[in-house]
């Protein structure tokens, strides 16, 4: 499947040709003219890679950097600078505030493309690292979720089962911590077992419960009383 791009410029003629390049490069390509309306996007359809001017009007690259900085859904997200300034002051400014890369424009398309691809690669071998096959920033994103659910969980009307689900000790455990938040890593340390382990009983929760992701588990969880 081809890794999801937002690219943020408020040129135009800019936005589209690089658009129409990545394109052609076989990314899918989402687009804003502004921070405000790339956040929006942010939200509803988290892209693998972001593409950003630094001067754009209201809220510059800088302050819509850290504004991601500061969500953990998007904590670790690559995040690549295009900018008419290339003074080396600016380019400092800019690794600080934590972007990736930073491209001084005019450039090269086939310069941009190329750091795009192996930000997405050095992303791809970080989630594997980790060790497990679901994408790191993907989980991040769902404990976050989780945790907005669990500041809320008043709204959460609990029913009752149509189906008794019988859980093993153990996986009681699991979902209990999973329902704090805490990643697969976490929780093996904390039940003193393997992270394989952990996968294996956080796999049989989704399969007892009919979910398909953390979020849904603990959503499942809370409404059904099978965790405080």
């Amino acid at each position: 499947m081809s890794a999801q791009l937002l690219l943020v410029d408020d040129e135009p003629g800019l936005r589209e040709a690089v658009q129409a390049y990545l394109e052609d490069s076989d990314f899918k390509v989402q687009v804003a003219s502004n921070a405000r309306d790339a956040w929006d996007i942010l939200q509803k359809n988290p892209p693998d890679l972001v593409i950003s001017d630094v001067m754009m009007p209201q809220v510059d690259g800088y302050q819509f950097l850290k504004q991601m900085r500061e969500d953990p859904r998007f904590k670790a997200l690559p995040v690549v600078f295009l900018t008419a300034r290339g003074m080396k002051s600016d380019r400092i400014q800019g690794y600080q505030a934590g972007c990736d890369a930073y491209l001084p424009k005019p450039f090269d398309p086939d310069e941009l493309v190329a750091i795009v691809g192996n930000l997405l690669e050095r992303r791809a071998a970080t989630a594997t690292a980790a060790g497990g096959t679901t994408d790191i920033d993907e989980i991040a994103k769902q404990i976050a979720q989780i945790r907005a659910m669990l500041e809320g969980r008043t709204g959460i009307v609990q029913t009752p089962s149509p189906i008794r689900i019988d859980l093993t000790p153990r996986e009681q455990s699991v979902l209990d911590l999973v329902a704090q938040g805490l990643m697969n890593k976490e929780i093996a340390r904390r039940l003193d077992t393997s992270v394989r382990n952990v996968e294996k009983y956080v796999s049989r929760l989704f399969s007892k419960t009919g979910t398909n992701s953390r979020t849904e588990l603990v959503r499942y969880a809370l409404e059904h009383g099978l965790t405080k």
